[in-house]
């Protein structure tokens, strides 16, 4: 399918401070983007709607299911999925207008590089493969509250392309660790409406590994004193959701 057209849907919660740069990445390679926000009460529509972006409000109800919401009120087929604090890199740029003009698979998946006190965190941690440009006819989010994923079943056509999204999650540790506590609680909430549960050798030795294997197997420690510390904060969230887990099984979730 040839000259396709693409529409950017992307996600936001009081994003003053990154909607811009995500905007301005994408605005020379789709022909539409569309911004779900969950009623900002900072400036995120105010910059938004100087930017002539498609700019709609709707009640949170987890990753998944807003992001599945916003790519129904895209006018175009074609989605790239962003987060407000991601960024196309130049390469991704010219990689997604080339799958414009020859659009061949159902789903595109992209590298991610995150930064953390604005250094790149090469190791430990990339590529973290992502799933982001994708016919939402063939395909869409799962409902997870978070770590959302797309669907990927039987007959839907995969291609990879080796270009990276900027990803500027937190600014400093403290920002970090508030993230690592929320999305904790919410994947442990995803384990306890679907009656996961979890062993105690799991809690020991899942956060042990996580750290084993972004620490020295993917050579995070390459990364200075920030690469431990993104390190032991991947396991540090491994071990929350574990343990959050365990603790909604025994007195029940915490109220929403």
């Amino acid at each position: 399918m040839n000259n396709v057209k693409i529409s950017a849907v992307i996600i936001t919660l009081n994003e003053e401070e990154n909607i811009q740069e995500c905007i301005d990445s994408v605005k020379d390679v789709v022909d539409e983007i569309v911004v779900v926000d969950s009623f900002s009460i900072d400036k995120t529509e105010e910059i938004c709607r100087n930017n002539g972006v498609k700019f709609l409000q709707h009640k949170w109800e987890g990753y998944g299911s807003q992001k599945n919401w916003g790519n129904q009120q895209a006018t175009y087929d074609y989605i790239l999925s962003l987060d407000a604090d991601e960024r196309i890199s130049d390469g991704l740029k010219n990689a997604i207008l080339v799958v414009k003009k020859k659009w061949q698979y159902d789903v595109y998946s992209v590298n991610r590089l995150t930064y953390f006190h604005e250094q790149r965190i090469k190791y430990g941690l990339y590529p973290d493969r992502q799933l982001r440009l994708f016919d939402r006819r063939k395909t869409q989010w799962n409902d997870n509250r978070v770590h959302e994923r797309i669907i990927t079943g039987r007959g839907v056509k995969l291609k990879r392309i080796n270009k990276d999204i900027l990803h500027f999650p937190n600014t400093n540790i403290h920002e970090q660790i508030n993230t690592l506590n929320n999305n904790s609680t919410l994947s442990a909430q995803n384990s306890y409406d679907i009656g996961k549960k979890i062993s105690f050798f799991k809690l020991i030795f899942s956060p042990t590994f996580a750290f084993v294997k972004s620490y020295f197997l993917k050579l995070g420690f390459l990364e200075g004193a920030y690469g431990l510390v993104f390190c032991l904060n991947l396991a540090h969230y491994r071990f929350l959701k574990y343990a959050k887990r365990i603790e909604f099984h025994r007195v029940g979730k915490i109220k929403e």
